[in-house]
């Protein structure tokens, strides 16, 4: 039964920008205001436009053509947490709870419920506000695909696209100068990335997060392979990635942000180790945003306009709390509590993992 009660429906982008949110925002609207009549408000620049109130309303005009387009229209910020908001104070940066502003703009502004699209982070802000008695719908989005209660974010499909083109690219140029590769790919806590562009690029080495790697293995299988005729290598490595008796590479901390750990630099580690140890030319090459940028893949397009147009259904049958979740072939929901929980990681002896390791795939761990 359709909830009476919604007439203004708030939407906004939170956390990295990924391939498929104008897909989103676009999957969201058409129905919003062609089936339901509805007025929707963009909140922009993501949470942190929310505590400094800074919304539009969308328009038709505005959701045209959007559906291939990479960012998105609103803008999105991955510091404006509202229980964690960072403000100039007396002695710098001071992180102040601002949650009582995004409730103060979200009932000024009229809302009856608002959509958030986002990854693990924006789901948990979504879920203490949703405590704070706002009606929220959550769409899963992270090109690293760590939501662990839906089989697939959008945004995922696109950044591993991108990385399975880079890896093919990679080896012709490896093969002529018979160099080792090093790719560094996105991911933070969870290899997927690394994983899938890995085992689809033919990656010989492949370094996650969830299996710390043994240098004396890296180096034995690059040298394997130099010494019997297959002058290159290739490893991926997934940023998250570390040495079993080490700890994790990290390029810089942010007070600004509610995980304050912003990785990057392992790629280059792992490059310089193999030079110095085993004498091969090396070269890396880091990703990086090229990952989340551009044009999302036809499937993110797809999965994104299912996502949004199920959100809509949730929101108007007044389903709060809940987040659009891919299970098989169908978009369901899950109470995103629940999709909080815990975080989608790599199994270690998962069938991809067997797959990688029987067709001849080294993670480092022999």
């Amino acid at each position: 039964m359709v909830n009476k009660k919604i007439k203004r429906l708030g939407i906004l982008t939170g956390g990295g920008d990924c391939p498929g949110l104008n897909a989103v925002i676009r999957g969201v609207a058409k129905p919003a205001m062609n089936d339901y009549g509805l007025t929707i408000v963009g909140i922009e620049d993501g949470f942190e436009g929310f505590v400094e109130g800074k919304m539009r309303e969308i328009s038709r005009d505005d959701i045209a053509g959007i559906i291939g387009e990479g960012g998105t229209i609103l803008g999105t910020s991955n510091k404006g947490d509202p229980f964690h908001y960072p403000t100039e104070g007396m002695n710098g940066i001071e992180i102040v709870d601002a949650s009582a502003r995004v409730l103060k703009h979200y009932k000024g502004w009229g809302l009856d419920a608002l959509i958030t699209i986002g990854g693990d982070g924006t789901m948990h802000i979504s879920n203490k506000l949703s405590d704070l008695g706002m009606n929220i719908v959550g769409v899963p989005k992270t090109i690293d695909n760590d939501l662990d209660a839906t089989d697939q974010t959008f945004g995922f499909d696109t950044a591993l696209s991108i990385a399975t083109e880079a890896i093919d690219r990679l080896h012709t140029t490896a093969s002529a100068h018979h160099r080792v590769m090093v790719i560094e790919v996105m991911g933070r806590y969870a290899g997927w990335i690394a994983l899938e562009a890995g085992l689809a690029g033919g990656a010989d080495i492949i370094l996650l997060p969830e299996i710390p790697f043994k240098w004396e293995s890296v180096m034995r299988r690059v040298i394997e392979r130099s010494t019997r005729g297959n002058r290159y290598s290739i490893v991926c490595i997934a940023e998250g990635a570390k040495a079993a008796d080490e700890e994790v590479v990290i390029k810089e901390t942010d007070v600004k942000r509610t995980d304050p750990i912003r990785f990057g630099g392992i790629g280059e580690h792992v490059g310089r180790r193999i030079s110095q140890e085993t004498g091969l030319e090396t070269r890396t090459t880091i990703l990086g945003h090229l990952q989340r940028g551009g044009s999302p893949t036809a499937f993110d397009r797809v999965l994104a306009t299912r996502y949004g147009t199920k959100a809509v259904e949730l929101a108007v049958k007044g389903e709060f709390g809940r987040m659009v979740s891919l299970r098989g072939l169908h978009v369901n929901s899950v109470a995103i509590k629940d999709a909080i929980s815990k975080q989608r990681l790599v199994p270690e002896d998962g069938e991809i993992i067997r797959t990688a390791r029987a067709v001849g795939t080294s993670f480092g761990d022999d």
